[in-house]
């Protein structure tokens, strides 16, 4: 009998981390091509949504001459005859006889035969009750169509809605617009030693993500209800699969947090295979963040879900945000892949090798510069607490003060916008 025995079979490979700028791009492509459907939603109701259709205008801007002071309407020259009043919101007679005028107030409809607009601080009144005074030679009215005109289109699809498109809207004559569905986002937190009360202790340490998270998801745009946040989940892999299987019932996209590495009771990894999940992106090299993941799941009726594996230090977690849940949802949402701003570093930020280090920074908007904070480890919250984003150190390379480097800023309530 032989002695020889069968070689060992070699371990499977992982195939090597995406680039961060690489993961970036794959990401919003994805939510590019899964980008949620137009609903119609009263203007009250639209904050923070994106435009699903190009906003236009229904009328000229404005929609008549309008006075842009409190004065007199005139007709021919002076001294004039007072024949009435015009207040905003009602329809003037025509100024049909030279030498004729009427008071108008601001933001009035001018009447038709009207020669010009004269101020009443530069009006004076004659002894007879004539109007007498020198117009101005530039008009003083808006003229139809002056901001814009009927069906010109002022804002493109993807454009995201803040109060001030609220109000231009208003102004076009829109009650509703078309926007795209906000996606539903939900969270697993997974983790037998974490507490969700009470200070850490006894080898347990506090839940700081279950709380964390969706805020910063609806920061970006999704809706979270208190439902949509489960946890901790037990560390078996029936809960993962039971728990990820309910979530995605509802949701358009499931963040998790923890369990993203290979160890004992990470089970993310065989509930994505469980659950028949394709990666778009399986770690990427990034730090701190490592490992993070984007899987995606698509039902027999095109329905496309997404899972986002988040690590479980929290600023690692953040950082997973930032570079993959940010473009996803700008994807999934119709809009523009997020540019990001620059900034001058004040002082220098050591490299990471061949990994992008994302280092956490304040920010002077007045200067222009970035300035590293400290307590920055990946458990850490201490320094995220007050920063406002993450400077982008590119692989290969080191900041120094002086360099020009982009900013992933951090997301901001619905509507607000970056520096």
């Amino acid at each position: 009998m032989s002695t020889e025995t069968a070689p060992a079979a070699e371990p499977a490979v992982a195939p090597p981390p995406a680039g961060w700028e690489e993961a970036r791009s794959r990401v919003y492509a994805v939510g590019l091509a899964a980008a949620l459907p137009a609903v119609s939603r009263p203007l009250a109701e639209v904050d923070g949504h994106t435009l699903a259709e190009p906003l236009t205008t229904r009328t000229d801007l404005p929609a008549f001459p309008t006075s842009s002071v409190d004065g007199w309407a005139v007709r021919g020259t002076g001294p004039w005859r007072p024949v009435g009043r015009v207040l905003a919101g009602s329809t003037p007679a025509p100024l049909t006889d030279d030498g004729t005028t009427v008071e108008i107030a601001t933001g009035a409809m001018v009447p038709e035969g009207a020669t010009a607009v004269l101020r009443v601080e530069e009006s004076r009144r004659t002894p007879d009750g004539r109007v007498e005074g020198t117009p101005r030679p530039a008009p003083e009215w808006r003229e139809p169509g002056e901001e814009a005109y009927a069906g010109e289109e002022l804002l493109p699809a993807g454009t995201p809605v803040d109060p001030a498109l609220i109000g231009l809207a208003a102004s076009c004559g829109h009650d509703s617009l078309r926007v795209r569905r906000q996606p539903r986002a939900a969270l697993l937190v997974f983790g037998d030693e974490l507490l969700t009360a009470g200070p850490p202790g006894a080898g347990r340490v506090r839940d700081a993500l279950g709380p964390a998270v969706p805020a910063w998801l609806r920061r970006y745009g999704c809706q979270v209800r208190p439902s949509d946040v489960v946890g901790p989940v037990a560390d078996t892999l029936p809960a993962h699969v039971a728990a990820l299987r309910a979530a995605l019932a509802t949701a358009d996209l499931v963040c998790t947090t923890g369990g993203t590495m290979h160890g004992p009771v990470d089970h993310l990894h065989p509930t994505l295979e469980a659950l028949g999940a394709d990666y778009v992106v399986n770690t990427v090299a990034v730090r701190p963040g490592f490992p993070m993941l984007l899987a995606r799941l698509a039902d027999a009726d095109g329905r496309v879900r997404f899972v986002a594996g988040l690590p479980g230090n929290p600023q690692s977690a953040v950082v997973a945000l930032v570079s993959l849940v940010a473009p996803l949802l700008a994807g999934l949402s119709g809009r523009p892949m997020p540019v990001l701003p620059h900034a001058t570093l004040a002082e220098p930020v050591r490299g990471r090798g061949g990994y992008t280090h994302l280092a956490l920074v304040r920010l002077d908007r007045v200067a222009g510069t970035a300035h590293p904070v400290r307590h920055v480890g990946s458990a850490m919250l201490r320094g995220l607490a007050g920063a406002d984003g993450f400077a982008v150190i590119r692989p290969g390379t080191s900041g120094e003060p002086g360099d020009r480097v982009p900013v992933v800023p951090l997301p901001l309530l619905p509507g607000e916008r970056a520096w």
